[in-house]
């Protein structure tokens, strides 16, 4: 069981560690709470009563007061009910029926009241969290195209590359296992990393940090692609932890859709800020760019639609965006010489002065204004 009291996180404090506080003396508890940090990455410090604060010389905060989480044991209430309020403070016990429980909560100032074991995982989440050092999730755009061949994955793997260009943290994640993968695309199908099939068995949570450093690095951005080995289902739960695990790194993260939305690609379009729906500028595409539209729009609020040229007599950017009554994120430039450069490993978007690129980079002034900014 688990119960919330507020929701406020605990504020950042400069020079603390990354593991919480422990305070308890019941031995029992203290293990599982020590096991649930060890499954979480971390390193707690562990007190029976509130540890003493620093001396005000030192211009130090004590650990009370510093660290990021505090679990107290509901055996350590009483000793730590004259402390410092403060944020972050989580009361664990193991007695579901014990109704004074939300009591010592409110007079220890706990924002939390958990009961083990029902409550482990919200725990190593949160303890992770801690350790991860969360903070703005990733600006997270997914590409799909309004038919077969619009050029969906071209655009895909030229925002991630202009992105990592323009310096920030950029991670490409290929959604779609049909689509021979996009490593291929970056010329690095040979890359040392994890491809999808490694993750097919993930529950709960996954390290963001772990993620990143698995995949294989390709034109100074990560990538999460397929291999060309026996397909292999990833489940919905996998999808979930791993696409949450690529948010909370920050920068931007690319998603390459495919057409057909199951339970898996719900899930990516459920966690994306921004969905771009590719369409050439003619009418069966648009027809067939209207129904994939319809999908995604019952899950993605945030649609917007990306022409691409030549364009059909009577048909131009403006006018697709009407059809589909979806808003302009602009027109996808067609860039010459971009299939001999595919073909010499090139990636798109590689030439930081081409159309492709800034197009990328236009989108991207806008969207990071639109939603704040990327860390």
């Amino acid at each position: 069981m688990t119960g919330t009291i507020t929701h406020d996180p605990p504020p950042a404090a400069g020079g603390w560690q990354s593991g919480p506080l422990i305070v308890t003396e019941d031995t029992e508890l203290l293990d599982d709470l020590l096991r649930l940090c060890a499954a979480a990455g971390a390193t707690p410090e562990v007190h029976h009563s509130v540890p003493a604060a620093a001396p005000a010389s030192s211009g130090q905060r004590g650990s009370w007061e510093a660290a990021p989480l505090v679990l107290v044991g509901d055996d350590a209430a009483r000793r730590v009910r004259g402390a410092a309020r403060r944020r972050g403070v989580v009361l664990v016990g193991r007695d579901q029926d014990d109704s004074g429980v939300w009591q010592r909560a409110v007079e220890i100032g706990a924002d939390h009241v958990l009961m083990l074991p029902d409550g482990e995982q919200w725990l190593v989440d949160r303890i992770a969290d801690v350790a991860e050092g969360v903070g703005r999730p990733a600006l997270t755009v997914g590409v799909i195209g309004g038919r077969g061949g619009a050029g969906a994955s071209t655009l895909a793997c030229a925002l991630a590359v202009t992105s990592a260009r323009e310096g920030l943290r950029s991670l490409l994640v290929d959604a779609d296992p049909l689509g021979g993968g996009l490593d291929v695309l970056l010329g690095g199908e040979t890359a040392e990393g994890l491809r999808w099939p490694a993750f097919a068995a993930s529950r709960g949570r996954v390290g963001g940090g772990a993620l990143e450093e698995s995949l294989p690095e390709l034109h100074s951005l990560r990538v999460l692609s397929w291999d060309r080995g026996e397909r292999v289902t990833v489940p919905p739960q996998a999808v979930r932890a791993v696409l949450a695990a690529a948010r909370r790194g920050g920068g931007t993260v690319v998603v390459d859709l495919p057409r057909r939305i199951d339970d898996g690609v719900a899930e990516v379009l459920a966690q994306l800020d921004v969905g771009l729906l590719v369409v050439p500028a003619e009418l069966r595409a648009v027809a067939a760019a209207d129904r994939v539209a319809t999908a995604v729009g019952m899950v993605l609020r945030d649609l917007r639609v990306a022409v691409r040229g030549p364009y059909a007599s009577g048909l131009d950017d403006r006018e697709v965006a009407r059809l589909l009554g979806l808003p302009l994120a602009g027109e996808v430039p067609v860039e010459s010489g971009l299939l001999r450069a595919t073909e010499s490993r090139r990636p798109p978007g590689a030439s930081a002065r081409g159309p492709l690129a800034r197009f990328c980079r236009g989108f991207w002034e806008r969207a990071l204004v639109e939603t704040g900014g990327a860390t």
